[in-house]
């Protein structure tokens, strides 16, 4: 076999085959076989009938399409593996351009292929991240957050206010029509908390218990979506949050500490790993960011298509890929589709410049991924989806996305190894040592802003989470409850 490479562009490139007849024997032998099992001859049994006959029966032509179609995927995959540094990153294109029967098979094969990129060296790297800091303010309000979770609920005689639990009774009504679906009795609701129904916040806000008012709101689901119904919100009862003492007796109640000081100075502590952790994913991203504003990716047209068609695609599927339905909603949210199709193109645009960034960089670095690292990524992102990491196994590999998931643990390492690399200073100029939170090796845990959240810094990015994860934080909870 003869094969040749054109480059047609930075990431394109066009492969030129010429096959024998000589090498497509098994072929052959694999195509008569196949066509004998399917072909039913009198005197012959099934499986059985000599080339010959195939021939005599359903002519030459037909054999040759047989063989072709088998041949010229295997031998595009040894020309690709016989090619120097061709590593193709889409599905090919391919042409037979001649069928000289007992002489040659000639085809072309036009496939997108990875860019080579010119990479910085990450010792220049150096971004600035901001100062750990962590004020009584901030520890006070992870207090009240913890003392929140062992609060009760009251029964008030006033209007129903900010942050108030409330029972409500709702209906609404489209053109007169009954809505089932926004219909419900003894509902009980945080004011302010949102995620509802637009509006009924300020409608709740100054009702008391036997109370109740109207107001219209947009649906956004059902049967009714996207029209306007009259609701009623009737109050039944007003309720308020009441918070423990913040004293040593509820540091005993709340975590293993005896005391409130000892238990208030394992929250600072607690947010000040978030600080750091939140210092770690500044760096992280600015690091990337410089990365790319500095480095030429050039891009591969069919792969950024390839994203824009799937990003078109998971938007328009909840409308039942009505796209007038669609537009419309872009509408409603104050976006043309012309503005969409901008923003989903740039935003695949950077995704694929950013794989191809990594992908690079994790060549230049060697990063190799463990199959500990690779099992301990799927396990997190199978509790992520709430499945059995088995299950979640099996879905990605039908889907053929393991791969996918190995790329990403490479990727993640490779931006760590950048990070670890280069000059991180805090915003009062003093050098910020990151080795404790990075691990000795590239942990697996750490990924690109573009591709997924790093799972360490997901967990403990928020502030507000602090209290979740403080001392005796498994505590049954009894705000909900309580009356």
């Amino acid at each position: 076999m003869k094969s040749t490479v054109e480059r047609l562009s930075p990431t394109r490139v066009r492969i030129n085959v010429e096959v024998p007849f000589d090498e497509l024997k098994p072929d052959f032998d694999r195509a008569y076989k196949k066509i004998a099992q399917q072909v039913r001859v009198p005197g012959f049994r099934p499986g059985k009938v000599p080339a010959r006959i195939i021939e005599a029966r359903l002519g030459r032509a037909a054999v040759l399409n047989e063989v072709v179609n088998d041949a010229v995927p295997a031998k595009y995959s040894e020309a690709v593996t016989a090619a120097e540094d061709v590593n193709p990153i889409g599905r090919p294109d391919i042409e037979v351009t001649e069928i000289a029967d007992n002489d040659k098979l000639a085809f072309k094969a036009e496939v997108d292929v990875r860019p080579e990129i010119e990479l910085p060296d990450l010792s220049t790297l150096s971004v600035s991240v901001d100062d750990v800091e962590v004020s009584d303010a901030d520890v006070e309000e992870q207090l009240d957050n913890l003392r929140a979770r062992f609060g009760t609920l009251a029964g008030v005689e006033r209007p129903a206010a900010e942050d108030d639990f409330v029972l409500i009774d709702l209906s609404a009504t489209v053109d007169g029509e009954v809505v089932e679906d926004a219909t419900t009795t003894g509902f009980s609701y945080q004011v302010g908390q949102g995620g509802l129904i637009d509006g009924i916040d300020e409608a709740i806000v100054g009702l008391s218990a036997d109370e109740e008012a109207t107001f219209t709101s947009r649906l956004v689901a059902g049967e009714f979506a996207d029209k306007d119904a009259e609701v009623t919100v009737k109050v039944t009862a007003v309720k308020e949050r009441q918070l423990p003492e913040a004293d040593d007796e509820f540091a005993q109640l709340a975590s293993e500490f005896d005391t409130l000081e000892e238990l208030t100075a394992d929250l600072r502590e607690r947010l000040g790993r978030v600080r750091r952790m939140e210092q770690v994913t500044q760096a992280r991203d600015k690091i990337l960011d410089t990365i790319l504003d500095t480095t030429e990716v050039p891009l591969p047209e069919s792969v950024v298509q390839a994203d824009v068609d799937s990003a078109v695609h998971d938007a328009v599927h909840p409308f039942d890929h009505d796209e007038a339905k669609f537009e419309e909603f872009l509408v409603s949210q104050g976006q043309t589709r012309e503005q969409f199709d901008t923003e989903t193109k740039e935003a695949a645009e950077k995704s694929v410049r950013t794989r191809l960034l990594l992908d690079a960089l994790a060549e230049r670095e060697q990063t190799t991924v463990s199959e500990q690292e690779l099992t301990e990524r799927i396990v997190f992102q199978a509790q992520q989806y709430q499945m059995q990491p088995e299950e979640f196994v099996r879905r990605i590999q039908e889907a053929g996305q393991l791969g996918a998931v190995y790329s990403d643990v490479r990727r993640s390492k490779a931006l760590i190894a950048a990070v670890r690399a280069a000059t991180v200073t805090d915003a009062s100029g003093n050098a910020v040592d990151m080795s404790d939170l990075l691990g000795d090796d590239e942990p697996e845990d750490t990924e690109s802003s573009e591709d997924t959240e790093s799972s360490e810094a997901t967990e403990t990015s928020e502030a507000g989470e602090v209290a979740e994860d403080a001392p005796g934080a498994a505590t049954e909870e009894k705000a909900s409850t309580s009356s």
